[in-house]
Parts: structure tokens; C-alpha cells; sequence
């Protein structure tokens, strides 16, 4: 157990902790490969100095605060709606592993001045010969950026919230308040959502800190000039003079602080909400039964902008040429599918994603196996929330540094490591629940038959639990084609991904490579997922025994 936890500490906690330090170290101005070793504030004062800084910090907490609450707020309704119907909620999972930047580029082709839902309506309802001027991209308050969040956060806290559902007797609880003359969506949203809150929490959080410091959806959405803070790092840390990563790793330091008071601030806020919420339940008011139009109006117009955006790109990849304002190209062609250097961003993506999930894998089944043995839970609960609560930006470009002073150059060794650290926990948080709850009768009988331990998890834990490996390894090839940062800093442009690439070209004038690569980006986890429903399936259709093991 102590060389499991050694293990998991070294090479997941380690490097986020060294990456944060020696940003941290950074941004007081320690730059010993430049013979600065002298502490100071140096950094911070350029950093706060810079034009346009409060706004940048502006549209931080305004795009960062406003997608979490929003898509918190619009889950509520959402989550009544699917409760009851599981097959429904089912189409959640397709919408989730569509990675965020291939999301925003389709978003981007839908809602632009130009996009489809302009052509759609042009020029019989608007009368529009050409584009109009009218920003609805990189708009100055983030709203875009918002309802790209919102499109991508909306889903997985919805999901969330089922889950947690499952684990208590909602059905009951719902039939109590009616029986007491409560009208349903009162019932949920003032009986059985807050007792679900606590295990929303953390989720919530997570969704918090990604919308302070995402930078892929914040290019191709948000606003260019000031941007956000992460996207302000991002540009710093690529600028020629080395120098300027001192002000960048200041600004990173920042955005930690300004996304810990923001959790503070979200803290505070629940204990009002609360207060709210039982105020409202004294006064006894029951409300008035009808339809759940919030819910059905959620879904119909969150499914109409994830169709809407997947479907301008499937268009503009097949577009020969398409002007405005036509409502659909003049001709659909396979010729650019042909042309375009696709093949080798999406080997490259794939070849990172086996890698780097069969490394998580390994790594979550050390540690619960360990734990299996031992008959102790390993104290290491922290290496699977510290990445996706810190800011990548914050400490990635710490890591790389790291990564160079431990002899391991930009490539792809360094971007698997540090894609590691971010399929891991998904990964972990995917399997521990199944691998905890498989039944362990099987485990006793085979043990009373002399199978010793490691007998015991090759010829029978990993059969039973198949399923769940194969849904855990297609959470962490989504989790790992969706990265962007953990590519681009530590692979210092040397590996060409499709999250890399679809991003750079997300503004340029080829849309149709663009679509391409989003299309191809999307597609990847979409196969992953189908795969972890087939194979299992197919492993077990002589053995349906094996499927009953959880218990």
C-alpha cells in the first residue's frame, strides 16, 4: 500500500505541486536560467500596470461566475425533467464527450454574424444580402463565452444531479409533498434538490474553477481585446522575451487568488441561498401544479445549439462553397476531407489519449487494489480534486519548466505526463465507485478454492468488471482529445494535436479545415464510447453471469 500511495504521489501530485511552485517562484521574479535568482514584486506590479487589466479581470469572474451559476440554475429544472425519464437523460453522454473546443468552433460557425442561424433566417425574415454588424462573437461582456459554457456544463452538472438522484428516494419525496398540496417544482427545488446539494458540491466547484481559466473556448468565443485572464497568461507566455513569463506567472498567481476568493464568494453564497430557501418554505406558499415548460424548454433549446453547432460543422467540412446568405452550400463534396491534413493531428491525438488513459487506468486500479488488500482507503483523495481545481495555466507552464530541469524535452513523453494529470482523476472517479461495489462473495468463493490474490483480480475482478473499465477508458480518451494547454505548453508546439490545431484555425479563414478537425475531435470520443458499450457486450455474450457482479 505504501509503494501504491508512493507511486500516485510521484507521479500525479508531485509534478502539480512542483509546476504551481515554480510558477509561483516565477512570478516573484526567480528566472535562474537567466541569472535572476532575486525575489521580489516586480511581477506583480508590471502584471497590474498592464492596459486594459481591469477589465480582463472583469470578464473573468463575469464569463467564470455567470456560466457556473447559470448552468447550475438551468440544471434544476433540467434534472426534474429527466428524472423520470432515464431514456432521455441518455443522450446526455454524446453531448459530454464532445470536447469544448470542438463545441465552441461549431457554436462559433452557428452564431456568427455570418454563421448558419443568420443564413437560416436571411434575407426572407431579415432581409440580410450581406453579414450584419452585429457582435455576437467576442463580445465585450462574454456572452458568448458564457453560452458556450453553459452549453458544455449544463450537461455534466444535469448528470450530476441524476446521479445523486439515484441514491435517494426521490419518488417518495416528490409523492409526500404533493400528498401535502405542493406543486412539483416545488417540491423539487425547495425539498429534494437541496438535500442533493451537498453532493453537487464539489462538481460545482470543479465547473467554477474550469469557467475562471478556461483559454480553448475563450479564444474562439471570447473577447480579443482585453481578453480573459487565462487567455492574457497564455499570450505573456508565448511572447518572444523570456522576461515575460515573469508577469505571466504573476498574473497566473492571481487567477488562483481570484478563483479562491470566487469559491469563498460561492461558499457564502450558498448559506444565503439557504436562508432564502427556508424562508420561502415557512411562508407555505404551495404554488400552482402545471407542466414543467422550464425543463422541456431547456432541452429543446439547449438540443437546437448543440445540433445547430454540430451541424454547421458537418457543412462547412463538406462545403465546396458555400455564400451568404444561402441557408445551405451550393454543393457538398468530400474533395476537402481529401485535401486536408487531418490524418496526422488525429493519429497523434489518439496515440496520447491510449496512452495516457492505459497509464490512469493502471495507476486507479494500483489504487484499488491496494486498497482491496490492505482493507484501508489510501489518504490521497487530494491527487484527484488538485488538478481540476487548480487553473491549468497555473501551473502547466511551472510543469514544463520542471520537466525541462528533470532532462525530459517538449514532446510527446511531456505532454502524456501532463495529460496524465487530468485523465487520471475522471479515470479513478469513473471506477472506483463499480470496483468498490463488485460483490465480494465472488472473491471469497474463489479465495476458499486456493486462488490467491492476484489470481483472484486477473480471473475475476477484471472479467466482472469489464463494463466499467471500458466506460472508464472512454471517459479518459475524451477527457485527454479534449485538452489544449496540456499540449500546447508542455509539447511548445513540437506536437500537433487536433485540439492545437482546430483551435489555431478556429479564426482563420478556412472554415472548412477547421470544421474538419472539430469534426474529428468530437468524433474520437464518440467512438471511444461506443467501443466501451460493444466490448463488454460482446466479451460477455456467452458469459451474462459476469454482468451481475456489482452488488
Amino acid at each position: 500500500m505504501r509503494l501504491a500511495g508512493a507511486i500516485l504521489t510521484l507521479v500525479i501530485g508531485a509534478p502539480v505541486l512542483l509546476g504551481a511552485a515554480l510558477t509561483l517562484a516565477t512570478g516573484f521574479g526567480w528566472q535562474p536560467g537567466l541569472g535572476r535568482v532575486d525575489l521580489g514584486w516586480e511581477g506583480f506590479t508590471e502584471a497590474l500596470a498592464a492596459p486594459g487589466i481591469l477589465t480582463s479581470l472583469r470578464l473573468t469572474l463575469v464569463t467564470g461566475l455567470g456560466a457556473a451559476m447559470l448552468s447550475l440554475v438551468a440544471s434544476i429544472p433540467l434534472a426534474r425533467w429527466l428524472v423520470t425519464r432515464q431514456s432521455a437523460s441518455r443522450w446526455l453522454t454524446p453531448l459530454l464527450a464532445v470536447p469544448h473546443a470542438a463545441l465552441a468552433i461549431g457554436l462559433a460557425f452557428l452564431i456568427a454574424p455570418s454563421g448558419w442561424a443568420a443564413r437560416l433566417i436571411s434575407p426572407w425574415a431579415t432581409g440580410w444580402d450581406l453579414p450584419p454588424q452585429i457582435v455576437t462573437l467576442g463580445d465585450p461582456w462574454g456572452l458568448s463565452l458564457i453560452l458556450g459554457l453553459m452549453l458544455k456544463e449544463v450537461p455534466f452538472l444535469t448528470l450530476m444531479t441524476l446521479v445523486a438522484a439515484a441514491q435517494r428516494p426521490v419518488a417518495e419525496q416528490m409523492a409526500a409533498g404533493r400528498a401535502l398540496g405542493y406543486a412539483p417544482g416545488r417540491v423539487w427545488a425547495r425539498i429534494v434538490w437541496p438535500q442533493l446539494y451537498p453532493a453537487l458540491r464539489l462538481p460545482v466547484l470543479i465547473v467554477l474553477a474550469f469557467s475562471l481559466s478556461v483559454v480553448d473556448m475563450a479564444l474562439i468565443l471570447g473577447p480579443s481585446n482585453p481578453p480573459t485572464l487565462a487567455v492574457r497568461i497564455l499570450r505573456l507566455y508565448g511572447a518572444p522575451d523570456p522576461a515575460q513569463a515573469v508577469p505571466a506567472s504573476a498574473l497566473a498567481v492571481i487567477l488562483l487568488a481570484v478563483m479562491g476568493a470566487s469559491a469563498a464568494l460561492w461558499m457564502v453564497g450558498e448559506r444565503a441561498v439557504a436562508r432564502l430557501g427556508k424562508a420561502l418554505i415557512r411562508k407555505g406558499h404551495r404554488g400552482v401544479s402545471r407542466r414543467n415548460w422550464s425543463g422541456a424548454g431547456l432541452i429543446g433549446a439547449g438540443g437546437a445549439l448543440a445540433i445547430g453547432s454540430l451541424g454547421a460543422l458537418v457543412l462547412w467540412s463538406l462545403a465546396s462553397f458555400w455564400r451568404f446568405p444561402d441557408a445551405l452550400p451550393a454543393d457538398l463534396t468530400l474533395k476537402r476531407w481529401a485535401s486536408a491534413d487531418w490524418a496526422g493531428p488525429a493519429l497523434t491525438s489518439l496515440t496520447l489519449a491510449l496512452v495516457s488513459t492505459a497509464l490512469a487506468l493502471i495507476l486507479a486500479m494500483l489504487w484499488l487494489e491496494s486498497e482491496d488488500r490492505s482493507g484501508k482507503r489510501l489518504p490521497l483523495g487530494a491527487l484527484i480534486v488538485l488538478p481540476l481545481l487548480l487553473p491549468q495555466i497555473g501551473f502547466l507552464q511551472g510543469l514544463t519548466t520542471g520537466f525541462l530541469w528533470l532532462g525530459l524535452p517538449p514532446g510527446p513523453v511531456a505532454v502524456t505526463w501532463a495529460e496524465l494529470l487530468f485523465v487520471f482523476p475522471y479515470v479513478m472517479i469513473a471506477l472506483a465507485g463499480p470496483w468498490r461495489a463488485l460483490d465480494r462473495a465472488h472473491l471469497a468463493s474463489a479465495a476458499s478454492l486456493g486462488a490467491g490474490p492476484t489470481r483472484r483480480l486477473l480471473r475475476i475482478k477484471l472479467p466482472m468488471l469489464l463494463g466499467p473499465i471500458c466506460a472508464a477508458a472512454a471517459i479518459g480518451v475524451a477527457v485527454s482529445v479534449a485538452q489544449y494547454l496540456a499540449v500546447l505548453l508542455p509539447g511548445a508546439g513540437r506536437v500537433q494535436a487536433l485540439a492545437t490545431e482546430a483551435v489555431a484555425l478556429a479564426s482563420g479563414a478556412d472554415r472548412r479545415l477547421a470544421a474538419i478537425l472539430a469534426l474529428m475531435q468530437a468524433a474520437l470520443p464518440w467512438v471511444g464510447f461506443a467501443l466501451a458499450l460493444a466490448v463488454p457486450a460482446w466479451w460477455h455474450r456467452n458469459r451474462r453471469g459476469l454482468r451481475g457482479g456489482v452488488a
